[in-house]
C-alpha cells in the first residue's frame, strides 16, 4: 500500500508539471524533441540523479559487472523471458495505438514463448515466423494520441522520465499490467509480490549490463553527465514513439547475441 501511495504522489507531482495535449501530428513530434522538453524541477532532478548514481555505484554497477560474466545462454534466456513478460504491456498498447496486426503477432509470440518456449526462456516464436516486436508502453500511447511530454523528471531509483510517462505508469497499477495483476494486485496463490519486484530489478540489471561500457564511457567523457543522460534518454523516447529501430547510446536493449557480436 505504501508503494502505491509513493507512486501516486510522484505521478501527481508529474501531472502538475505541465502536461499538455495536441492533435497536430507535427506538433506532437516537435514536443518530443529533446530541446523542447523543459527541465522544470532541476533541483529535485539533480538530487534524484545523485541518489541514483550512488545506488548505481553501490548496487547496480557491481551486480551488472558480475551478471556480464555469466554464460551467454543464461543471459539470453533471462533477457528473452523479460522481453516475453513485457508483452503484457505491449499488446494492450498496440491496440490503443490502432496496431491491431501487431497486437495479434505479439499475442501469438507471447502464447508460443510462454508455453513452447518454457516461460519465455527460448524465443521459439521467432523461429516460427513471428517477427520480433517493438516494446510499447502507455506513455508512448499517450504521445501517439497527442499528449506532450510535459517536464523532464528524474525519479528516485526508477531514473529518467517525463511528466507524461510518470502519469502513464499509473496504468500499470490499475490493471494495465497483467503481470502486476497476478503477482501484486490479486492473490492468485501461484505468484508472490516479490516475483513482480524481482522481475523489475532483474530487468534493470540486465539493461545496465547491456549498456555497461557505453555508460562508463559517457560518464568519463561528459563535461555534464546529468545533461548527457537527459539528452540521450529524451532522444531514445522520441525514437520509441516513432517506432524507429535506431539505437541510442546507453539505451541499447537488444538481444545479448546481437550485443556480443557487435
Amino acid at each position: 500500500m505504501i508503494k502505491k501511495i509513493i507512486v501516486i504522489i510522484i505521478a501527481t507531482f508529474a501531472l502538475v508539471s505541465n502536461l499538455h495535449a495536441s492533435s497536430d501530428g507535427e506538433l506532437i513530434l516537435k514536443k518530443n524533441q529533446p530541446s523542447e522538453v523543459r527541465d522544470c524541477s532541476k533541483t529535485f532532478n539533480k538530487a534524484s540523479f545523485a541518489l541514483n548514481q550512488g545506488l548505481d555505484k553501490v548496487i547496480f554497477k557491481p551486480v551488472a559487472s558480475v551478471y556480464r560474466l555469466m554464460p551467454s545462454p543464461v543471459k539470453t534466456g533471462v533477457s528473452n523471458s523479460l522481453n516475453n513478460l513485457s508483452n503484457v504491456v505491449t499488446i494492450p498498447n498496440n491496440l490503443l495505438q490502432g496496431e491491431f496486426a501487431l497486437a495479434g503477432i505479439n499475442a501469438g509470440r507471447f502464447v508460443i514463448n510462454t508455453t513452447v518456449g518454457v516461460l519465455g526462456l527460448f524465443d521459439v516464436a521467432s523461429y516460427w515466423g513471428f517477427e520480433e516486436y517493438t516494446k510499447e508502453d502507455y506513455g508512448q500511447s499517450l504521445a501517439i494520441h497527442g499528449v506532450g511530454p510535459g517536464c523532464y523528471l528524474v525519479l528516485p531509483v526508477i531514473g529518467p522520465s517525463t511528466a507524461r510517462d510518470s502519469v502513464a505508469s499509473l496504468a500499470n497499477f490499475f490493471g494495465g499490467d497483467a503481470w502486476y495483476n497476478v503477482t501484486v494486485r490479486n492473490d492468485t496463490h501461484y505468484f508472490r509480490d516479490s516475483d513482480y519486484y524481482l522481475s523489475k530489478i532483474t530487468s534493470g540489471v540486465d539493461f545496465r549490463a547491456k549498456n555497461f561500457d557505453s555508460i562508463e564511457n559517457l560518464e568519463k567523457n561528459s563535461l555534464d553527465f546529468y545533461a548527457s543522460v537527459k539528452s540521450l534518454y529524451l532522444q531514445d523516447r522520441q525514437q520509441r514513439i516513432l517506432n524507429s529501430q535506431k539505437i541510442i547510446e546507453t539505451q541499447d536493449d537488444s538481444d545479448w547475441e546481437e550485443i556480443e557480436t557487435q
